[in-house]
């Protein structure tokens, strides 16, 4: 079974993927946060992210969000593997009928379907939602979706209007997956080996898991489903400060001045509470300059 990191906007970048490869072995696949057309262009750093020379020790797979044909084909040109978003819940982009509200967009999915036709060098892949409001508006599309040449369809359970809480939806996940012709693989709620393996044996069938908030809570999930065991608390806390040491190394190396780094850096922070002392995460968080930073990271390490 495959174990594939999600893409998160503002997280799973280049440097935490290079490193994170580094240190727990690579997943299968990672997955760029989503390439987005902005005022009528690609847009630049999502581009160079896909670009960059840290991902030469993964794999990856660009994944674009598109609101119609013409961004579709502007957001694929150049790459050899995509990951459609039919996902993304933030009113931001479902306002403009991309992410998860592309799920019930028959008309806009039947000419992507048309366009990933003429397009046999590249191998196309899906991540979705079960819907907007409704988990069983993806049954609007799902004819189309299956006639597509896909390598797999990843299901977060939940609809938009859910966002990440709440209860998952699996007897439509069910539904939805008895109904494609692809493989499937899970996405939602994945943050234990035990989570992942109740998953895999009530659903042994699945080509794989995606884990995104998962992963960045406890970065050495993947790591531990391979070695068969949930790691101590000091283990997972050595590749978490293994892990920083290399991001945070990249930054202060590639960015000027205080403000830029400590912008840059203490997003890492955001999802490990459950594993940081709070006092030390405390410290972290308000660090106003690289020397406070480094001495409340000190404190980890040593504490």
């Amino acid at each position: 079974m495959k174990l594939m990191c999600a893409p998160m906007q503002g997280f799973t970048e280049a440097p935490f993927r290079h490193f994170h490869a580094g240190v727990y072995g690579a997943a299968d696949c990672y997955f760029s946060p989503f390439l987005r057309v902005d005022h009528g262009a690609v847009r630049g750093r999502d581009l160079r992210d896909v670009t960059s020379p840290l991902n030469a020790n993964h794999r990856l797979v660009a994944q674009v969000i598109f609101r119609d044909a013409d961004e579709f084909s502007m957001l694929v040109r150049g790459h050899g593997a995509v990951d459609m978003n039919l996902g993304c819940p933030f009113p931001l982009q479902t306002r403009r009928g991309r992410g998860a509200a592309m799920v019930a967009r028959r008309d806009v999915l039947e000419e992507v379907a048309d366009l990933m036709a003429g397009m046999p060098d590249v191998t196309f892949s899906v991540k979705m939602r079960l819907g907007m409001t409704d988990p069983t508006e993806w049954r609007e599309t799902v004819d189309v979706l299956n006639r597509m040449a896909l390598t797999h369809v990843t299901v977060h359970p939940r609809v938009a209007s859910q966002q990440y809480s709440g209860g998952l939806h699996l007897d439509a996940f069910e539904s939805l997956a008895g109904e494609l012709r692809h493989p499937v693989v899970f996405n939602g709620d994945l943050d234990s080996v035990v989570a992942i393996g109740e998953i895999a044996a009530r659903y042994p069938w699945l080509h794989g898991v995606m884990a995104g908030r998962g992963l960045l809570a406890r970065p050495s999930l993947f790591a531990e489903c391979h070695s068969g065991r949930e790691w101590s608390r000091d283990e997972r806390l050595q590749g978490i400060c293994r892990l920083h040491e290399g991001v945070y190394g990249h930054y202060r190396s590639c960015l000027c001045g205080d403000s830029q780094i400590l912008s840059k850096i203490k997003p890492f922070w955001d999802y490990l509470g459950g594993e940081i002392d709070r006092k030390v995460m405390k410290s972290i968080r308000k660090a106003g300059s690289v020397a406070g930073y480094e001495t409340a990271v000190a404190a980890l390490q040593w504490g």
